[in-house]
Parts: structure tokens; sequence; C-alpha cells
């Protein structure tokens, strides 16, 4: 007698009861595992565009609305708070739905992993400081001072080959914080609906923040926020490169610490200065220090006691030191995630 074995279809699936909540620390953990491996995936995105630049249209036409030069200094203030009220209210808004979509489905957390993975750079800040070498190398300084123009603010024709090298180490170390610990450290505390907030935050502050005339009172909210939200992450990120330095080949975890703790308060920002002193004393590099910007000469302290003449080899350096980095907080994301769950039984 043939035994009868029903068939579950795709339809039957609603009745079936719903899968547990997977753990958010390895959804983290995969989100990471595919931004490594392939990017913003701008070629699955296509049409529809990345979230960042749907944030940045929502500023923009928000800001071309509420930012009118002929109110106050305090209209324009409140303006700028209602701005960012409701550009991340609208993001962590975003964040929340899609977690509520996901929840309770067995493809939950692929969904969840992909999105927090197109808000998380770890390739794309590579592939860009990368770039920045690559021309320095092969084009010399003229190639150089190109590439790096995609990357900072300051004016490319100022720089010489050691200034060109110095800017893209300084990118790779601030962006480690803004665009992979802080994204990692907001999900984790709450999930996408922080790490949507998190950018939000920080597209504002990219893209209003700005102390100029137009700017500097309707963007000072934007720019208190960014700078609250990476506050922590900043320094954890001290503390992830300073760790990656005990397996970076060259690198010196114990002087990491100690340039951070001793020349972060240098800089201009009360982040900023955390991840450059970090990777300056791994990599023994003085950076930061005078840059120009336009016309405006900004004369900066250094930030390390090492070498400024830095170099090709030590933009390679510093890659290899923030791939290792970023494979370290990989590896804390998935202590926690397997501690919380021997806890949870």
């Amino acid at each position: 007698m043939t035994k009868y074995t029903p068939r579950v279809t795709l339809a039957d699936m609603s009745i079936l009861p719903a899968p547990p909540p997977f753990e958010p620390l390895l959804v983290l953990l995969a989100a990471l595992a595919l931004d490594a491996a392939f990017g913003e995936m701008r070629f699955l995105l296509g049409r529809i565009g990345h979230p960042v630049q749907w944030l940045g249209r929502l500023v923009t036409a928000l800001e071309a609305r509420l930012n009118r030069p002929q109110r106050g200094p305090a209209a324009l203030r409140a303006r700028g708070a209602l701005t960012v009220a409701l550009v991340v209210g609208v993001a962590a808004a975003a964040g929340w739905l899609i977690l509520l979509a996901s929840r309770g489905r067995w493809w939950g957390w692929m969904l969840e992993a992909f999105v927090a993975s197109l808000l998380i750079a770890q390739r794309s800040l590579y592939a860009h400081v990368a770039a920045v070498a690559r021309a320095l190398d092969t084009d010399g300084l003229a190639g150089g001072r190109r590439a790096v123009a995609a990357i900072v603010g300051r004016d490319p024709e100022s720089l010489d080959a050691h200034g060109v090298a110095r800017a893209g180490i300084e990118s790779l170390a601030e962006n480690f914080s803004d665009a992979v610990v802080a994204p990692v450290f907001w999900f984790a505390l709450f999930g996408l609906p922080g790490l949507f907030a998190f950018k939000a935050a920080n597209t504002l502050d990219s893209m209003i923040a700005h102390r100029n005339e137009r700017y500097i009172d309707f963007g000072r909210f934007a720019a208190r926020l960014d700078t609250a939200m990476n506050f922590v992450p900043a320094r954890l990120s001290a503390l992830v490169v300073a760790l990656a330095a005990f397996v970076a080949p060259g690198a010196r975890p114990f002087a990491a610490l100690r340039v951070a703790f001793k020349d972060a308060r240098k800089h201009r920002s009360v982040n900023a200065g955390w991840p450059e002193g970090a990777f300056a004393g791994a990599l023994d590099l003085a950076i930061a220090g005078p840059r120009r910007y336009g016309a405006t000469l900004v004369d900066d302290p250094w930030i390390g006691s090492g070498r400024a003449r830095a170099n090709v080899a030590d933009m390679r350096r510093a890659l290899w030191l923030f791939v290792v980095a970023c494979l370290v907080q990989a590896g804390l994301v998935a202590a926690f995630a397997a501690g919380r769950m021997m806890l949870q039984g």
C-alpha cells in the first residue's frame, strides 16, 4: 500500500505556525557579510534608487520650503529642528514598517539583512580610498588629486602627494566610525528603526549642517544630533582599531589607544579625532594638520607624532588595518550574539 504524503504549497504556508524571532545580532552579522561581499548593490536598486538618495530628496524638499533667508535666526533654528524631526521620524518609521512586515515570516531575516547592508559602507569606503591610492600610484599627483576630490572637501590643488595620502587615510579613519561602526551600533541597539534614524541624522548633517550663512542657524540642530549619535561609536571605533592593530602586520595597538586618548581633543570635531588618532598611532603617522578649503586656510594641529610625509604604502597599510578592523567588529557582533543566545537558553 502506497503511503500518502501531503504536499505543503506556498499557499498553505500561512497556516503554519510562525517561526520564532531571529536573533537580531545574527541578522546584523549577515548584513555585514552582504555589504563586504556586494557593497551598496546599486545594480539591484536601479530605478528605485538607494535609501540614502530618498532621504536626500526629502531633506532637499524640506530645506527648500523651510529655509527662507528672510526669517530671523530663531525661526530658522526652529524650522531646522522641525526638518530634523520630520526626516528622522520618517526614516525610523520606514525601518519599523520593514521590521513589522518581516517579523513572523521565514524570509524576514533575509529582508532585514539586505536592507541593513545597504546602510553600512565597509566595501564602498574601502573602494573609494583604494581608488585614491591606485590613482596616486599609477597616475601620479594629478591622478591622486582627482581621485581624492571625490571623498574630501579640501582643495585638492593645494595638496602635494603626501597631502593626498594623508587625506585618504583621514577619510578612511573618520568614516570607519561614521559609516561602519555607528550604523552597527545603532542597529545593535534598536534594529532597523535605529539604523534608519542614524542614517537620516548623518544625511542631514552632510547636507545642511554647514557653517556658512545659509545653514549656520537652519542646520544647527542637525549638527548637534549627528554629534550626539556619533559620540559613543567614535570612541568604540578607536577601541576596535586598537584591537585590529594586534593582528595587522606592523601596526601598534598600544600607540593607537595612546594617541587616540591624547590627541582626539585636538580635532575640531569632538568625535572625529578618536578614529583618526587610533589610525595615526597604529600606523606611526601624523595626520590632520593645516589644510585648505577653497580660499580658507584651516590651521589645525597634527594628530599623532609620527611621519607627516605619508605615501601610497601608508595608504595600503591603512586599508589593511581597516579590513582587519571590520573583521574584528564582525567578530565582536558574533560573540555578543552567541552570548545572548546562551543566556536566552
